[in-house]
């Protein structure tokens, strides 16, 4: 918690303000008895970096923000919840979630550079940070230097031995010790400064209106990030434990855990991967856990919470980087470029984003991504021609695929194999009439809308469109195994009262019977 705070850009004790109400939240309002939740890295990488471009360098403005962030965005996962909008949860893909945070963690790490080494801060975008830390190395702290390097080799070193000592809070109380006994602060070794005792009282962010609009649009992407990290954690051990979690109900009792962190004056929180395996690995079956633990916290912030102001800020430092290390997952970027390279394309644009435009634009240019990913993928559809084995009266499918399949003289039977909306609609109708000029002698076509449930406005446009130019042709359309809610829209849309009964069919064989009826045509497969 001390280096989440750190990386959201905050004093280390808004961090452990997070850790008691979050935990006790979740416990009341979760649905999964394992998860465990506080500061993250994913979250606390956002809200710094959302924080530091409009805290202007004011401390103090920069908890008001953090807070207000923690507030907003738990707010809105509340009413998500409570709308059952939890298909928004599988909006940002994995890839783009990826390179995001790939980028984030390498801003974050150049960011905490120059304190780990006591050089002089840098600003700007994060390459003119990487020149900067280059040309100030002579004027590097010698102290602080090695104090933060060896507090890193500690920590990665320690993690590959064993993940099963607490590394970071050891290399803490070794700090504090040294600190405090060789007066690391009186030789200009930057050190967290006092920490007040306790939690504080609940309030709410000093800050106008005008804040908390420029907020919400950040706030938006905050509580995405989070919910991807948290509902990753509880379905994994949901399927590892046999049982359910319910998507809407997680939205509600993380964005409670989030109110409630920020009632306190801390900073946003979500379900961690890593906090709930250590506690299933402890042996934690119930948020009885998550009870002790908020307890102990408690019990921290009220006794030992004034001692960690000797603290090496370096210490802290050489946490974060440790911390954010791991999220920069070269293994899945190779996977991307194995399993599917548009999703390497999306991971790199999210990361480049980063990297080049700062962390909001990056979020947009993440969630841009997303969309333009998905309105790709919707509009390559394949219209595929269908037919069936001669003598055998099912088994439609694939003409190309099987080739053992045969169509039927002056028909043409097509399927979609993705939904029908206004993304690919005119895609569809071009496809459609391609197919049809390629074979001459057609006189009926049958279209399968099995995988669409339910169309729009632009898509009955086509369809009108479609009837014209085939009956222009001298060809009629067939609709079958259309959908209830296709249908609804069907009748809505004037369609069904153009076709007329007799042309939407429930199955292919119905429709081929009355087309071959209407046309005088026979039962003859096309070789």
């Amino acid at each position: 918690a001390l280096g989440y705070a750190v990386i959201a850009g905050v004093p280390v004790q808004v961090g452990l303000y997070a850790i008691p109400v979050a935990l006790i939240a979740y416990a009341v309002f979760g649905s999964s008895p394992h998860v465990s939740v506080g500061p993250v890295s994913t979250v606390s990488v956002v809200s710094g970096s959302i924080v530091a471009v409009h805290a202007g360098g004011d401390p103090e403005r920069a908890v008001e923000l953090t807070v207000a962030l923690a507030l907003l965005s738990g707010a809105i996962l509340i009413v998500a919840g409570l709308l059952q909008t939890g298909w928004v949860a599988e909006f940002l893909s994995k890839p783009i979630v990826s390179g995001f945070v790939f980028g984030l963690s390498i801003v974050i790490i150049v960011g905490e550079v120059p304190r780990l080494l006591g050089l002089p801060p840098v600003d700007g975008r994060v390459f003119v940070r990487m020149f900067g830390i280059l040309t100030s190395v002579s004027a590097l702290d010698a102290d602080t230097a090695l104090l933060g390097v060896v507090c890193l080799a500690v920590l990665f070193l320690g993690s590959a031995l064993t993940r099963m000592v607490p590394w970071g809070l050891l290399v803490v109380v070794a700090a504090l010790v040294l600190s405090n006994t060789l007066g690391l602060a009186e030789r200009g070794v930057a050190v967290v400064g006092a920490v007040p005792r306790g939690l504080p009282a609940p309030s709410l962010p000093a800050l106008a209106l005008s804040d908390l609009g420029i907020l919400f649009i950040p706030a938006i992407g905050l509580a995405l990030v989070g919910l991807a990290e948290s509902l990753s954690a509880a379905r994994l051990f949901a399927t590892q434990g046999g049982y359910r979690i319910d998507t809407d109900q997680e939205f509600v009792a993380t964005g409670v855990a989030n109110v409630a962190s920020g009632i306190f004056g801390g900073l946003g929180v979500a379900g961690s991967l890593s906090k709930t395996a250590a506690a299933v690995r402890a042996g934690g079956d119930s948020q009885v856990v998550s009870i002790a633990a908020a307890a102990l916290t408690l019990g921290v912030l009220a006794v030992f919470a004034p001692s960690l102001s000797e603290l090496p800020r370096a210490v802290l430092s050489a946490i974060v980087i440790h911390a954010v290390w791991g999220l920069m997952d070269v293994r899945a970027l190779r996977r991307y470029a194995r399993i599917r390279r548009n999703d390497l394309v999306a991971a790199t644009g999210a990361l480049l984003g980063v990297l080049l435009f700062g962390t909001l634009n990056g979020l947009l240019i993440a969630i841009g991504l997303s969309l333009l990913g998905l309105v790709y993928r919707a509009s390559r559809v394949q219209v595929e021609e269908i037919g069936r084995i001669k003598g055998e009266k099912a088994a439609w499918g694939s003409i190309s695929r099987h080739p053992q399949r045969r169509s039927i003289d002056g028909l043409k039977i097509l399927r979609l194999d993705s939904p029908l909306f206004w993304v690919n609609a005119a895609a569809v109708e071009q496809q459609v009439i391609a197919a049809v000029d390629a074979t001459p002698g057609i006189r009926a076509v049958i279209l399968d809308l099995e995988v669409t449930d339910q169309l729009d406005t632009t898509s009955t446009d086509m369809l009108h469109n479609l009837i014209g130019r085939l009956r222009q042709r001298g060809i009629d359309l067939y609709l079958v195994r259309v959908m209830f809610r296709a249908r609804v829209v069907l009748k809505r849309s004037g369609i069904r009262d153009v076709l007329g009964d007799q042309h939407m069919w429930r199955t292919i064989s119905q429709a081929v019977k009355r087309a071959r009826k209407d046309h005088g045509l026979s039962d003859h497969a096309r070789e």
